[in-house]
């Protein structure tokens, strides 16, 4: 385990969370902002880029799992992006379509932006890469306190930045990580 909130836990992915991601990513609906919904190769390539991420980076996009049920609901977590020439590192989310609008993404995000100011300590920002007509990816972005700050064509497609400092940050608790797992991750 990563983090933990009230209803969620973030852990790394494995490739026994193929079936479960692909219920999330392989979703047409869910994946509408997206060039294409992931078919299975898709998405065993995205499992291993987070544990390249993993290992490289000791962050990475997180299966989010229901602490009531177990079942991986979908994806948060934070990735390091380059966008216009800078380094800037992204909270990102994906929801199984049937677990939207229950607040999952705001929840997990929320916990993500903590660790990244409070745990990690390694930015002065975070930001969210969100296309405009993505009203619902906007509205988490907005709840957690990130404004659009600029709008850019990343991979070729008009996305809104959203970001918090994290001077402005709403956080002031540190996550529910052990001693030993938050100094692992110290800068």
């Amino acid at each position: 385990m990563i983090l933990e909130t009230d209803r969620l836990l973030l852990r790394e992915m494995t490739f026994s969370d193929l079936d479960a991601l692909l219920l999330v990513l392989g979703d047409a609906e869910s994946m509408r902002y997206y060039p294409k919904p992931f078919d299975r190769e898709m998405v065993q390539k995205w499992i291993d880029r987070q544990r390249r991420n993993y290992a490289q980076h000791g962050m990475g996009l997180w299966a989010m799992v229901l602490k009531a049920t177990g079942e991986v609901i979908g994806d948060c977590g934070l990735v390091w992006q380059e966008i216009e020439g800078h380094q800037e590192l992204e909270i990102g989310y994906h929801v199984r379509r049937d677990q939207q609008m229950q607040g999952y993404a705001t929840e997990a995000a929320y916990a993500c932006q903590d660790y990244a100011f409070n745990i990690l300590g390694r930015s002065d920002r975070v930001i969210s890469l969100i296309r405009p007509e993505n009203i619902p990816s906007r509205r988490v972005a907005e709840k957690n306190g990130l404004k659009v700050v600029q709008e850019t064509l990343w991979r070729d497609i008009p996305h809104y930045i959203y970001a918090v400092q994290r001077s402005e940050s709403k956080l002031h608790a540190t996550s529910n990580l052990s001693e030993t797992e938050k100094s692992k991750f110290k800068a």
